[in-house]
């Protein structure tokens, strides 16, 4: 059975669920599931619970480990590719490498290749979503924190010592807010859900206009980005406002991108991108303000298309690439 008649099991490893799917060479989606990650026990029990689910599956719909050209996975943490170990994965409680690839292999006799979360989403993206397979593409996630994930010629940009395309963690205001990296001024400090909040909170305090925001600030609501975004859209005084500063550092830093790469597209994605046109157009304004003339012409802005699948397609395309 040659490579192109077999399929590929692509395994998006989260914090609170991981997410499994059996794909066609193409990229066809045939079956998916998905199960809680049991970080507790130092996450011990997350890989034996993915072999599990993986050889109860195959067992479920009659298949052989041999019908398979690969299992990719994209897994928060550090990387190291030479060993297939991921170290320090805080959400996941590894404070140590842990033997991902070797291990699941052993378990489900079937090769393993992976990959940090943010690039196999980038890798979905290009492959079947809004990045039209273009040798070319930045891709850049908001969720509770920011990431990144670059592709150039068709090959995830991993840098020397793997920390290519942490655009979250470019400094966009020295100034501004503290981040968990230790420094301040992060692009994820404004730009992630948990940022778009922060602003929120910090502008209301001193904000003295009529606003629903400021209204449920002040009584201590707990609010969301998207509680956010849908009272900018409703032309809410202060949303706006806090919609112009995210939008604005997001413009400054995907300029910046652009200018460095040159990217056929650069990708927005995410939990806070759900936010779609009204997002895109705010950020586009802003990007063209900053952009180099001659990159504006041929690097545009897209959002993402394939919301949550992006990181399991992606993790599948590991083992085409390889």
């Amino acid at each position: 059975m040659d490579k192109q008649n077999k399929k590929l099991i692509g395994i998006d490893l989260g914090g609170t669920t991981t997410k499994f799917a059996i794909m066609t060479s193409q990229g066809e989606i045939q079956q998916r599931w998905s199960i809680q990650t049991d970080v507790l026990n130092d996450g011990n029990n997350i890989i034996p619970n993915i072999i599990e689910s993986i050889n109860h599956h195959l067992d479920l719909y009659q298949m052989q480990p041999q019908q398979f050209a690969g299992i990719g996975i994209g897994t928060p943490g550090s990387v190291n590719y030479q060993q297939g170990t991921v170290s320090s994965a805080f959400n996941l409680n590894w404070n140590r490498p842990m033997a991902l690839k070797q291990q699941i292999e052993t378990g489900t006799n079937i090769p393993v290749q992976i990959e940090n979360d943010a690039n196999v989403a980038a890798l979905g993206e290009r492959w079947q979503g809004a990045g039209d397979n273009a040798a070319n593409v930045a891709f850049v996630t908001l969720g509770t924190g920011v990431g990144g994930g670059i592709i150039v010629n068709g090959q995830i940009v991993h840098g020397v010592g793997g920390s290519a395309g942490e655009i979250g963690h470019m400094t966009i205001n020295p100034n501004g807010y503290q981040c968990t990296c230790g420094k301040r001024g992060c692009l994820e400090t404004v730009a992630s859900a948990t940022g778009v909040v922060r602003v929120a909170r910090d502008y209301a305090q001193e904000y003295a206009g009529n606003s629903q925001l400021k209204a449920s600030l002040d009584n201590g609501d707990d609010i969301t980005s998207k509680d956010v975004f849908d009272l900018a859209k409703q032309n809410d005084s202060l949303a706006l406002k806090v919609i112009d500063t995210v939008s604005d550092q997001l413009g400054l830093a995907l300029s910046n991108v652009a200018v460095t790469l040159n990217p056929k597209y650069i990708i927005i994605g995410g939990g806070v991108s759900n936010a779609g046109e009204f997002l895109l157009t705010h950020v586009q304004d802003k990007y063209n303000q900053y952009v180099f003339a001659a990159v504006k012409d041929t690097t545009s802005l897209r959002l993402a298309t394939l919301g949550n699948e992006a990181g399991v397609i992606g993790a599948a395309s590991l083992i085409l690439d390889n």
